[in-house]
């Protein structure tokens, strides 16, 4: 029997010849389901997670809502300085670096506004903190001189480490 060029392509698309005409089937040999079209979607079951799966997505949604809910506490890193005692009103001077040795504070009630305040002869400061309410300048010079080193400090600001040893200081209007 002689094959035509029609019955050579009919049995590459999975043609079962019957007769003298080829009929496409499903259950022909070689057959491939992307041939098909959409009839031959292949359904597979949806992906299963484990029950251990399960239960560790469960775990960490509740720490997550755990730690979102927490109280944040500000605790300070190892080796960070913390203010010294200074009330509110007060310039507080320390003889040490990081707000520590002796303390010297002064008070509006009993410092002249934009007058020289020297420090005791002899004594000098090497941290601050100002929470009169007024600017106030450190000076490095016992007499307010110009000619050293002089740095004036806004309410509010702390320095624990001054970047000279303060031998006057003067507390502004404003």
């Amino acid at each position: 029997m002689h094959r035509t060029q029609d019955d050579r392509s009919a049995r590459a698309h999975g043609a079962v010849r019957e007769g003298r005409y080829a009929r496409p089937t499903r259950y022909a040999r070689g057959f491939r389901g992307a041939r098909t079209g959409a009839r031959a979607v292949a359904r597979t079951a949806p992906p299963v997670l484990p029950a251990a799966a399960i239960l560790l997505l469960a775990l960490l949604a509740v720490l997550a809502l755990l730690a979102a809910s927490a109280p944040r506490t500000a605790a300070a890193p190892p080796g960070a300085v913390r203010l010294g005692p200074c009330a509110a009103g007060q310039l507080c001077l320390w003889e040490g670096e990081d707000f520590r040795g002796q303390r010297h504070a002064r008070e509006l009630a009993d410092t002249d506004i934009e007058s020289c305040v020297p420090l005791p002869r002899g004594e000098s400061v090497a941290s601050l903190a100002n929470r009169t309410g007024r600017p106030v300048t450190a000076y490095q010079s016992a007499e307010c001189a110009e000619t050293g080193e002089f740095e004036t400090y806004p309410s509010g600001s702390w320095s624990p480490r001054m970047p000279y040893r303060a031998r006057a200081v003067k507390i502004w209007e404003n």
